[in-house]
């Protein structure tokens, strides 16, 4: 382990980002406390799926955190499918045509495929590499005081405090650090409703296999159709099938469910995500009858509307979804957060990072380098998530979807991590000369 850094780090939130984040700053010598609203440590959700730029920046964290990566990722099962990263099916047809099974329009491939993971036993497999004793729960921030001595009291709403040097954000979509950096009254305080939904299911392999065939079951596969849309992939080593299905809604979240913007989750039936998808191909309303009775309907909010001005003031910044929570429908959301904790680790273990001070330039620096990044797969994400239901200017046409992907998941997964941190890393060398 590196020499360790005259100044500590409080990181607020215990998620992907957050453990990460942990485990490479850990690592490299760098005093740290991880602070977690919750009782445990989790994750909502089910799948998400890692691209290239994630993969780099697992490794540059540290390598426990590729390893981890390794042992629950699950890749398209056929091994001639192994560079593809989603089949995209027509899933309605032509007008009139009632479609049993979808037809194949393109392929997307990209340098590492499809590669999947269960939310839940990605963390379970980082949890362990955090020592027990950085780690704190149940404190949910209140309010952050700046002290005379130049360190930051953190307040917590069971009453308690605790101080450190410098502080980073990693509490997700809902930031409360990223609210008291900004103020209650800024608009990136609060995400917005995209007036996009999603179903969410995971369904044992056996019976989608016999739902829809061995190759569509067993490989990565997105469907297409007007305002929804759902994508599948293997997870859990082949075991289940993860389904996502995605449907726009012109209500606002609280007409649609009755539930306010703090919740992201309502109870459903699977009977309302079928009839959401009615006209879609028999293959999706087999997947979508083999999901649970009882559902959750999953509201899709992003910071697409209201991106925050800074990623970070002063001592305070924040990371991944704090910074640009995105629509999923890159499956680059996790990677980039990732890429964020890879950034940040490398620049301040930088050998010119020694004081307070530093630290404070180190984080305008991320800020700069990270925020037209971050802010791009937010925007772009929305916009893929437009193509795959037919409402950008070209509609249906898909030689000109499949070109427009195939550029945007490049700009996004096919980047050189390595070189990111290098630049970014030329501009804090910069910064710390000339301030």
């Amino acid at each position: 382990m590196a020499t360790q850094k005259p100044f500590e780090i409080a990181i607020v939130g215990g998620g992907i980002t957050g453990l990460t984040l942990a485990i490479a700053l850990h690592h490299r010598g760098i005093k740290i406390q991880i602070y977690e609203a919750a009782k445990a440590f989790g994750e909502i959700g089910a799948g998400v799926s890692f691209n290239a730029n994630a993969v780099g920046s697992m490794k540059i964290c540290h390598d426990e955190v590729y390893d981890a990566f390794l042992k629950v990722r699950t890749r398209n099962l056929w091994p001639k499918k192994e560079k593809v990263w989603f089949d995209y099916h027509d899933a309605f047809g032509d007008e009139g045509e009632e479609l049993e099974t979808s037809k194949l329009v393109y392929t997307i491939y990209s340098s590492i495929g499809q590669n999947g993971v269960h939310r839940a036993r990605y963390l379970e497999s980082l949890i362990h590499l955090v020592p027990d004793k950085l780690c704190h729960f149940n404190k949910r921030l209140k309010n952050i005081v700046q002290n005379d001595s130049g360190r930051s009291t953190l307040q917590f709403a069971d009453g308690s405090t605790a101080e450190a040097d410098a502080i980073i954000g990693c509490d997700g979509i809902k930031s409360n650090v990223r609210r008291l950096l900004h103020g209650d009254d800024h608009p990136c305080a609060q995400p917005t409703f995209s007036h996009k939904i999603a179903y969410r299911g995971v369904v044992p392999m056996a019976e989608a296999i016999k739902a829809v065939g061995e190759e569509r079951a067993s490989n990565a596969c997105m469907h297409l159709g007007p305002g929804g849309h759902m994508l599948t992939f293997p997870v859990n080593h082949g075991q289940t099938l993860n389904i996502v299905a995605f449907t726009t809604k012109d209500e606002d979240w609280t007409s649609l469910t009755g539930q306010s913007s703090d919740k992201l989750t309502a109870p459903t039936k699977r009977r309302n995500a079928i009839k959401d998808f009615a006209g879609f191909s028999g293959d999706v309303q087999r997947l979508l009858k083999l999901t649970a009775e009882d559902l959750d309907i999953w509201a899709i909010f992003h910071l697409g509307d209201n991106p925050p001005p800074s990623y970070a003031k002063g001592n305070i910044a924040i990371l991944g979804d704090a910074a640009h929570a995105t629509s999923p429908h890159h499956g680059a959301g996790a990677g980039m957060c990732i890429e964020d904790s890879a950034v940040m680790a490398e620049l301040l273990a930088d050998s010119a990072v020694q004081t307070r001070e530093d630290v404070e330039v180190v984080f305008a620096t991320f800020s700069e380098v990270r925020k037209e990044r971050g802010d791009g797969l937010v925007q772009s994400s929305a916009r893929q998530g437009r193509i795959y239901e037919w409402q950008t200017e070209y509609g249906r046409d898909f030689g000109t979807q499949e070109a427009e992907i195939k550029e945007r998941n490049a700009r996004i997964g096919e980047v050189d991590v390595a070189k990111l941190v290098e630049e970014a890393r030329e501009v804090l060398r910069t910064r710390l000369k000339d301030r």
